[in-house]
């Protein structure tokens, strides 16, 4: 193979070896995004979208001149075998058509896998941070049930308390520790209502949260899919090559 072949088979290999670390189950998309936000990707992140355009640009040539090298084999090894020339420059028609699909494999699997590599890079940190969001939801709202239990706990001793006052005191006394009760109870309810309804909120965001999240794992199973599927078709070639 040329250099310049030999660097695309070898950037094919490396895309495989990245994306099968990036699907290992045991490391979660939370790690993946602490790995992401080192100093050394941060500083990458900047060229990062000017190096995946230039090399899809890359890709595509290479991708689009491998076509055209199998389109002008072929036609030359079909009017060669009608030709009936000699064995020799039929089998050098063969090699060179061999070398043309061969190296049309290589650029096509490595376009798709480049165009894999960053959507699951995508997924992944999409995943990431709706997982944090949703574990942030979960504690917003075991905050808000503990103040809800402790409110309704404190409005019970109150009307206990209500009930219970006036024996032994005087009327006028009596009339304005109600009042002032009375005054404690509305307040907690005003509080127990907006505590209530914060609730309520954080759970209906935990529910959208959770369904997002499906998704985002149905798309990235699929994702996986596709992969297995492209990597089972790339070692049949390879053995092919063989």
């Amino acid at each position: 193979m040329t250099f310049q072949w030999t660097a695309v088979a070898a950037f094919l290999y490396g895309e495989i070896g990245v994306i099968l670390v990036l699907c290992l189950p045991f490391i979660s998309p939370l790690r993946w995004q602490k790995i992401f936000m080192f100093p050394l990707w941060s500083k990458m992140a900047v060229f990062w979208n000017k190096m995946f355009l230039t090399i899809i640009v890359l890709l595509i040539v290479l991708f689009l001149d491998a076509v055209r090298e199998v389109r002008k084999y072929s036609s030359v090894h079909v009017n060669e075998k009608a030709a009936n020339v000699n064995s020799s420059a039929f089998d050098h028609i063969q090699m060179k058509l061999f070398r043309s699909q061969r190296n049309l494999y290589l650029s096509g699997f490595s376009l798709f896998l480049w165009l894999v590599l960053r959507r699951t890079v995508t997924l992944l940190t999409q995943l990431a941070k709706e997982m944090a969001s949703h574990a942030a939801l979960e504690t917003q709202v075991n905050d808000a049930t503990e103040a809800a239990k402790k409110y309704m706990a404190e409005k019970e001793r109150l009307q206990e308390a209500l009930s219970g006052k006036g024996n032994g005191k005087k009327k006028e006394s009596t009339d304005a520790t109600e009042e002032k009760l009375k005054e404690e109870v509305e307040r907690l309810k005003a509080e127990l209502q907006k505590t209530s309804q914060a609730f309520h909120k954080a759970k209906t965001e935990v529910a959208a949260v959770k369904k997002q999240s499906e998704d985002l794992r149905r798309e990235y199973d699929h994702l996986m899919k596709d992969f297995e599927q492209l990597q089972n078709l790339n070692k049949a070639e390879h053995k092919k090559d063989l």
